[in-house]
């Protein structure tokens, strides 16, 4: 039987059929639907969800899990690997003791993720783990189930790395069965396999790269580095989603030429590669953002066919998402051939006129820009960072001065105040607050430094699609929970200044903001007021009993 799927929808699919227990992840965009998903719907197949407070949390709820002997699925975005990678260097040292799979989601081009482009392949190197690359939502589920038997015949963690075209297309995916599931667990004491120090940790990374070499074995065999095409002296090699334009590529260009497109990213079938590249007298390597495998297959080709020419990043970009009108010019160029651009619009000059992104219509932000808009002194400086609140930087607002990731707008306001005697207003979500702004703020009131902070509980998880937090009293599987006050936390954390505002009591929220922007020691207001689009969808959930 085939359903379609969202690529996520799929990877849910897959994890289900493999029999997962235990599902850890934090929000973030193109990840967000395997949560979503998770939070819905793991109750009905006795599966465990947690919507953890931040990506390092997440990685150690389910080592502590895989320690037990549950069978693990951890999910984030790119940039949450950066967190979680403090806990997962060593998870790979100690081993899984039940398979554990990891999905992250990149985003070339930065559709939803504006601080940088990060490639995470570079991690499997660090990490030396063992990393799979699919190309469609089928694979997704496919590669998913592999991703269980890889890490459960190795005692390997394993990350599956998609992109946002493969966690947000949808095609016909085959399903097979759901397995049973349970999330009971039992830890056995076992110092000789848990504890990471020396002189112990040497041996297991010692061990680490003797699976990682066995493992290759099968990377070797694996059907999922697959050729296909005719015969020719000019091929092309490729992974993920890239192997989708190249289809569409050849077939506009009636070309059938030799290609290999590679599953396994980490470890790479070495020798498949090199006795792909061996007849040839070109290559052409198709991968999205930085040549890891373009750098691979220069160090092969000098041992197996020297005079190859490799092309990748001399004809195709390092940066921005592909798609079939970048990779082409790229392929007819080795061709000596002509593209054409699949859109023609031939003379005509088209004018778009430039849009930005904007607040939601009654969002409780309109009310605090404006207020901080009015009242600070000119030269204010204004801190950002991730969530809907980085809307502040464009029309109407312009009130964002920096942005780097989530919590740094406190601990970058920090050392702005330390050395400047400007005027500064920092603003900070909720959901970023529990994930990484709580150790920004004990630093800055412990290092006594005086920022304004404006700390916007909107009650929600609201940018990444209305997930909860750990400050609404409500778990990833819909319980009730502890609320935790945020203001409770700012005064435990030892601000003197706190105040809790409604945003829309415009006049106390500018009298408030003009007085703490004086003191000489940290402050923090505490604007809530639930997020407007939630609160709609609430009232319509209550108006058909749901």
């Amino acid at each position: 039987m085939k359903k379609i799927l969202l690529g996520n929808e799929a990877i849910v699919q897959g994890a289900l059929e493999a029999g997962v227990n235990f599902v850890s992840a934090y929000p973030g965009t193109p990840s967000s639907e395997i949560g979503n998903i998770f939070g819905d719907i793991a109750k009905k197949h006795g599966v465990y969800f947690e919507f953890s407070t931040n990506e390092k949390v997440a990685m150690e709820a389910s080592i502590g899990a895989s320690f037990s002997g549950l069978k693990c699925l951890v999910a984030m975005k790119n940039f949450g690997l950066n967190v979680a990678s403090e806990a997962l260097i060593p998870f790979c040292y100690t081993g899984t003791k039940g398979p554990t799979v990891i999905i992250v989601a990149d985003d070339p081009s930065c559709w939803s993720s504006g601080q940088s482009e990060q490639n995470t392949r570079a991690f499997a190197y660090l990490a030396h783990i063992p990393m799979l690359e699919p190309s469609d939502a089928q694979e997704a589920k496919d590669f998913t189930k592999l991703g269980f038997e890889i890490s459960e015949k190795y005692n390997l963690p394993v990350i599956i790395r998609i992109t946002t075209r493969v966690a947000h297309q949808r095609m016909p995916v085959e399903i097979g069965t759901i397995k049973k599931s349970s999330t009971k667990g039992k830890f056995v004491k076992d110092v000789k396999k848990y504890v990471t120090m020396p002189p112990r940790v040497l041996e297991m990374k010692e061990e680490l790269l003797e699976k990682m070499d066995k493992l290759g074995g099968d990377a070797e065999k694996s059907k999922w580095n697959v050729l296909t095409g005719g015969n020719g002296k000019i091929g092309i090699i490729t992974s993920g989603v890239s192997y989708l334009y190249i289809k569409e590529v050849l077939d506009k260009l009636g070309l059938n030429m030799p290609t290999l497109k590679l599953g396994f990213f980490n470890p790479l079938p070495r020798k498949k590669i090199s006795s792909f590249i061996k007849g040839l007298d070109k290559v052409l390597i198709v991968e999205e953002l930085e040549g890891w495998l373009e750098k691979e297959v220069n160090i092969l080709a000098k041992q197996v066919n020297p005079e190859l020419k490799i092309h990748g990043k001399d004809v195709l970009p390092i940066s921005r998402e592909f798609n079939a009108d970048i990779v082409g010019p790229a392929i007819a160029k080795i061709l000596g051939k002509k593209w054409k651009k699949s859109l023609e619009i031939g003379n005509w000059k088209l004018e778009i006129p430039k849009r930005y992104p904007r607040l939601c219509e009654g969002c409780p932000y309109w009310f605090v820009f404006s207020a901080v808009k009015e009242v600070a002194p000119e030269g204010t400086i204004f801190g950002g960072g991730i969530g809907c609140y980085m809307l502040a930087g464009f029309p109407p607002h312009g009130i964002q001065d920096y942005l780097l990731c989530m919590g740094s707008s406190i601990g970058v306001a920090h050392g702005i105040k330390k050395n400047s005697k400007q005027k500064l207003i920092t603003f900070i979500g909720d959901g970023s607050f529990f994930h990484a702004g709580i150790p920004a703020l004990i630093n800055t009131v412990y290092n006594k430094s005086n920022p304004l902070i404006i700390i916007m509980d909107n009650r929600i998880t609201a940018m990444t699609g209305h997930q909860p937090n750990p400050g609404m009293g409500k778990t990833g599987m819909g319980e009730n929970s502890e609320e935790i006050l945020i203001e409770d936390i700012v005064k435990a954390c030892g601000v003197k200044h706190v105040r809790v505002i409604d945003p829309k009591n415009i006049s106390e929220l500018k009298a408030t903001i003009k007085e703490f922007l004086d003191k000489k020691e940290v402050s923090v207001i505490v604007s809530k007021r639930i997020c407007a689009l939630w609160e709609r969808r609430l009232k319509r959930s209550e108006k058909h009993g749901k």
